[in-house]
């Protein structure tokens, strides 16, 4: 048994930019399933969006937020990210050479799809994440305390105080550790893994969120996923992220035949919002055909993006050909756990930030790069906030706590079956009648009736947590009868303003899963 006065769950950008900011006389522990740099961040080949060019301001940063989360964004929470998106590049560009710069020293900036304007910082190229992720681990304090391969999988409430103390760790040998703390800070990522066709890391398979509901708290608008358009596909299986930076340098989807797929769907052609721009290419697919990215306008390539060069070559691509056939993969959820800019959670001493929170900055569809900018502000935020709280005394009643290792399990499906289902029946485009299938299939698995996970071990745990959070995000999708962002229904191809300009909020409780319908205040642009 450990006890900490901070407890981040997970090792991404937006935990690693809180762990660094907090007070030196804090004691902080990071716990990670995998390795410190095995995270979606790390992967992030595109930058950070901030509007810091000549012609730019955050009011239009804003208005490209709304648009492209179709409205269901919180606006509140969309101003002051994004103004306060310019301070944050300019304070690690001071720290750091970690941004690219013109031979004049001004920060590069690049367009990204859905962007009104050249906004996007990045960092050696396609490799902001990576970069970034370092930047931050290099700043690490003697106060933090790192502990890998530690699979957190229950939350320890005090239900009389409603309050978060602590979580249960599975080691890789089976070994159960019980970390208790003051502030616990769920930072796990989203849920990609649920799909065969992903950009995500292998580790990022829903486990905070998936506790966070199991311990009680509110989940929102988890039918809102946005798929990328861009994954290099071949021979069935997506092998990495194509980055829309990419497109924003000139490249252009094609068909075999070399027809631009684009043209005439959206003013913005290739740099159409995300959703737009997967559905289409999904069309092609379904209808048998192949599509492409065509480079060949782009000049050194190479230099530009050798991230993805080295994805190229590594699975057999040549560059000279100028063109990378592509397909969309599941890339990055907009809902998660309900919680405002601090990252505060329905349960006291429970906190949530990056893509495990949803803050109301993205709505129905994540803004290219806007992603790495609120892992970074909440992180800064909720730093701020524990630097200044009192400090309190920890009684985490350890007696009270029971470890068992004896109960009947579940049976569980192979996961490949899971993803496999998952894609086809709740991905990138969704019906009424796919939807109720999904729903049977997964509630056959009865994991409501499962009252302890002890005896479970990591896999089995990462099944489970799989199967909940596809519940979640089934059941979602089908109470939302319109068409939304990164929601699309065929069945209800189009937009619902009057009935659905909601949040859709999920929380547990005995009976199971539970789900209302919040307005919010949200008034289309004129």
């Amino acid at each position: 048994m450990t006890n900490a006065d901070v407890l981040i769950i997970g090792s991404g950008v937006a935990a690693l930019q809180l762990a660094i900011r907090l007070n030196k006389d804090l004691n902080v522990r990071i716990l990670t399933k995998s390795t410190i740099r095995t995270a979606n961040s790390y992967l992030a080949q595109g930058g950070i969006a901030a509007a810091i060019g000549p012609h730019d301001h955050p009011s239009k940063h804003f208005v490209d937020t709304l648009e492209a989360g179709r409205f269901q964004n919180d606006r509140e929470v969309v101003q002051q990210i994004i103004d306060e998106a310019p301070a944050l590049i300019m304070e690690i560009s001071n720290k750091g050479n970690l941004f690219d710069k013109n031979q004049n020293g001004d920060l590069l900036l690049g367009l990204e799809g859905a962007h009104s304007e050249n906004r996007i910082v990045h960092g050696g190229g396609d490799a902001t994440g990576k970069n970034l992720m370092e930047f931050l681990i290099a700043q690490l304090k003697e106060n933090v305390c790192i502990e890998e391969n530690a699979f957190a999988y229950e939350l320890i409430v005090n239900k009389e105080k409603n309050r978060c103390i602590g979580v249960k760790v599975k080691k890789p040998d089976g070994t159960i550790q019980v970390h208790y703390g003051t502030h616990i800070i769920i930072a796990t990522g989203g849920c990609g893994q649920l799909f065969n066709y992903t950009s995500n890391a292998e580790t990022v398979s829903g486990d905070g969120i998936t506790m966070a509901y199991l311990a009680g708290a509110q989940i929102e608008d988890m039918e809102f996923i946005q798929f990328h358009p861009t994954l290099l596909y071949i021979d069935g299986k997506t092998k990495g992220l194509i980055s829309e930076a990419v497109r924003g340098e000139g490249a252009i989807l094609i068909t075999e035949d070399g027809i631009p797929i684009m043209d005439g769907v959206h003013p913005y052609k290739d740099l159409a919002p995300r959703h737009v721009v997967s559905q289409t290419i999904y069309e092609y697919l379904k209808n048998g055909k192949k599509v492409f990215l065509d480079i060949s306008k782009i000049e050194n390539f190479h230099k530009r993006f050798p991230s993805i060069t080295f994805l190229c070559e590594e699975n057999g691509i040549h560059l000279s050909e100028g063109r990378l056939p592509v397909a969309p993969g599941c890339h990055f959820l907009m809902g998660g756990i309900k919680t405002d800019l601090f990252g505060s959670t329905s349960i006291d001493g429970l906190f949530a930030i990056g893509e495990a929170a949803c803050t109301g900055l993205h709505g129905a569809n994540r803004l290219a790069s806007n992603s790495l900018l609120e892992g970074l502000f909440q992180g800064k935020k909720l730093s701020e906030w524990i630097n200044s709280a009192p400090l309190e005394s920890l009684d985490p009643e350890p007696q009270s706590l029971t470890i068992s290792l004896k109960q009947n399990k579940v049976g569980l499906p192979e996961i490949g079956l899971l993803k496999d289902l998952m894609m086809e029946r709740v991905g990138i485009v969704r019906n009424d009648a796919d939807l109720i299938k999904q729903k049977a299939w997964l509630e056959q698995f009865k994991t409501h009736e499962i009252n302890e996970w002890d005896s479970y071990s990591v896999s089995e745990l990462t099944t489970l947590f799989m199967l909940i959070i596809a519940q979640l995000i089934t059941k979602s999708a089908l109470e939302r009868t319109e068409s939304r962002g990164g929601h699309f229904r065929s069945d209800y191809p189009f937009e619902d303003d009057r009935n659905w300009l909601r949040k859709s909020i999920t929380h547990k409780h005995n009976r199971g899963m539970e789900k209302t319908n919040e307005p919010i205040e949200t008034a289309l642009a004129n």
